[in-house]
């Protein structure tokens, strides 16, 4: 993302959008939390396409690439050509985030008993797939061993070495300093809530997706979770019996950031870069900016 001049009233980790329309200002002040905004949102995606374009980019690169990539990658890309999904409210007011972020949860062994880390990857918009596969990957191979603790890990477990009462007033206060914009930037860099984009896949651990609720606390705007592969058969236009295979995809969104039209493009958008993956292999034509 371009690098603008801070101006008074933006924050370090995105700027106030000042140009929008006076009825998106005030919808912050009715609906207070994303609680209140939350928008559910499910498609069912067919993927034949898309598992043919992983296993020949397993091929072609010797990479550790799946279907979690896909969805990595094709958010990146629409945040790139729809960059009002980067958005956040905090303080009542509508900011534009200053990067791509993506999280997610990563077990380190496929056990009960098996440690979780989250981690939280940055992107550039002009990135391509493989940009990002090898971002994402890295960051899994950085977390792998279940002996170690990365920097959100640690500070986790020291800020539970002290007492609850006092947990519970450091959690109080940081939520009045990120609602003015003064959280301390080492809490934002390590804190997967302040983050463009929570994803989740339930597909690994074999079960269908569920709608995740957002967080209060940070500025995450969108929960994605997917689900395990489903195959289906289908009358195609020659009237013949087909088996296609299919991904459901559930969204939650913040409502406040944009109205229901730039939802609905930005999600047929994602949709088919997911269907047509191929597409992600060139950066994009052109990056756009989020408005003033």
């Amino acid at each position: 993302m371009s690098q603008r001049k801070r101006r008074f009233g933006d924050r370090y980790d995105g700027r106030k959008l000042r140009s929008l329309d006076p009825f998106y200002k005030i919808i912050p002040y009715i609906m207070k939390t994303r609680i209140d905004a939350q928008n559910y949102f499910e498609e069912k995606i067919e993927i034949s396409n898309t598992e043919a374009f992983i296993i020949k980019k397993r091929k072609e690169t010797g990479e550790r690439i799946s279907f979690f990539h896909v969805i990595i990658a094709a958010m990146v890309r629409t945040i790139s050509q729809k960059p009002g999904l980067n958005r956040f409210v905090a303080g009542q007011k509508i900011y534009a985030r200053n990067e791509i972020l993506i999280s997610f949860v990563m077990k380190k062994e496929f056990n009960e008993e098996s440690p979780e880390t989250t981690l939280k990857v940055r992107f550039n918009a002009d990135d391509t797939f493989m940009d990002v596969v090898r971002k994402v990957n890295k960051a899994i191979e950085e977390n792998r061993d279940p002996d170690t603790k990365n920097d959100t890990d640690k500070l986790a477990k020291l800020i539970m070495a002290i007492p609850g009462q006092l947990v519970r007033f450091l959690v109080w206060v940081l939520r009045c300093l990120d609602y003015i914009g003064l959280m301390p930037k080492i809490i934002n860099r390590l804190s997967p809530f302040h983050t463009s984009v929570f994803i989740t896949d339930l597909g690994s651990i074999g079960i269908q997706p569920v709608y995740h609720h957002l967080y209060d606390f940070g500025t995450t705007s969108s929960f994605v979770a997917f689900g395990i592969k489903m195959k289906e058969k289908v009358i195609g236009v020659d009237n013949k019996i087909l088996n296609k295979k299919y991904v459901r995809v559930c969204v939650v969104t913040d409502e406040r950031i944009v109205d229901g039209h730039y939802f609905a493009t930005a999600f047929k958008l994602y949709r088919n870069l997911i269907k047509r993956p191929e597409v992600l292999d060139n950066p994009p034509e052109k990056v756009f900016e989020d408005v003033d």
